[in-house]
């Protein structure tokens, strides 16, 4: 893929991205990541799963307050295990998207989320976007 075609992929999935968070909550690993998502304009309620609660006490809380959820986490070994705990944890209780997350992970050369503006600032280099 080239890098005009992978940042319109990436722009489009970014559009997407913040649609569904209109109505479901992102939750992310930490505070950089929130960061991130922020400077590529998502402006919806984004969660720090790092907020010192077990990850079964912080899946309670999502569970009491939402239906839905956006489960991205880093597409590393890591963010890849912490994905599958919070699932299971919220089975049953809360709809959980990770579309994204594989997509992310396709689309781009970062492992993590904070890498994200800087893959699509390079891409913006490359084909000369700004």
């Amino acid at each position: 893929m080239n890098p005009e075609e992978n940042l319109e992929e990436l722009e489009e999935l970014l559009g997407e991205v913040e649609e569904e968070n209109k109505t479901s909550p992102i939750i992310v690993e930490g505070e950089k990541d929130i960061i991130a998502l922020r400077k590529l304009g998502i402006t919806g309620e984004i969660l720090r799963l790092n907020t010192g609660l077990s990850i079964p006490d912080f899946c309670d809380t999502i569970a009491q307050k939402y239906k839905s959820c956006i489960l991205l986490t880093d597409w590393d070994k890591k963010g890849g295990r912490l994905c599958s705990v919070i699932k299971k944890n919220l089975e049953n209780r809360v709809i959980c998207n990770v579309t994204f997350r594989g997509l992310f992970a396709k689309l781009t050369a970062s492992r993590t989320v904070e890498g994200l503006p800087s893959w699509i600032e390079t891409l913006r280099k490359k084909i000369n976007v700004g």
